[in-house]
């Protein structure tokens, strides 16, 4: 099974893709997390990413494909894998197909989470991380065991500096005018599959679920 997790930020993407990866025992490739790694190791490609992230902007497709493609030549991808923020453009979902048919590799299925704005924001705003393991809460919908406490490795949480509704407003505009044409690529291609990602955490998985036709019940 190889997947592609579309939708905008704040969509629920790495939350279900943590739910698909338990599931389907399935390696989650999410490019905020490679860009994040190599931020926090002052790589050369992290350095120029900062500034990027810092803004609300994208990182360049170069910057980003360069990541995600050494990442899914690893052993542990070959049987499957879920690609959480990559591709964001059609040149990248081009990118994607070119590697996935070089290396003899079955097309993705692009699973693409609708979630209202006012939702998004609602989402975005309230998110809280932990600066040293990564691990994502939410103040209200997924909060930690303990206040501003991450339930892992008990850092202290914090907002990230994309986060803001400012900056959060700007990556919502990036994201209609430059992620939203990859829908139409994929739809083209009958690879897109639509699922409604308002509401409870588990519904909304359980829809994903039914859309792949592994639904148990």
């Amino acid at each position: 099974m190889q997947l592609v997790l579309l939708g905008a930020p704040g969509a629920g993407k790495g939350t279900q893709g943590e739910f698909l990866e338990e599931q389907f025992n399935l390696v989650r490739i999410a490019t905020g997390d490679l860009l994040r790694l190599a931020m926090a190791k002052e790589t050369e490609l992290g350095q120029q990413a900062k500034g990027y992230v810092s803004r609300g902007e994208l990182v360049p497709d170069e910057l980003v494909t360069e990541l995600v493609q050494e990442r899914l030549m690893a052993p542990d991808v070959a049987t499957g894998f879920i690609l959480d923020g990559f591709p964001r453009n059609v040149a990248q979902a081009r990118s994607l197909d070119k590697f996935l048919q070089d290396n003899k590799r079955p097309s993705v299925t692009a699973l693409y989470l609708e979630v209202d704005e006012a939702a998004l924001l609602k989402r975005l705003t309230g998110r809280r991380v932990c600066p040293k393991c990564g691990a994502s809460f939410h103040i209200v919908s997924r909060p930690p065991q303990k206040e501003g406490v991450c339930d892992a490795c008990e850092s202290g949480l914090v907002q990230r500096p994309d986060d803001t509704e400012e900056v959060i407003r700007h990556r919502l505009e990036v994201y209609a005018r430059e992620t939203e044409p990859v829908l139409g690529y994929y739809e083209s291609k009958g690879l897109l599959v639509r699922i409604d990602g308002n509401g409870e955490l588990k519904d909304i998985f359980q829809r994903i679920l039914v859309a792949l036709g592994e639904d148990k019940q």
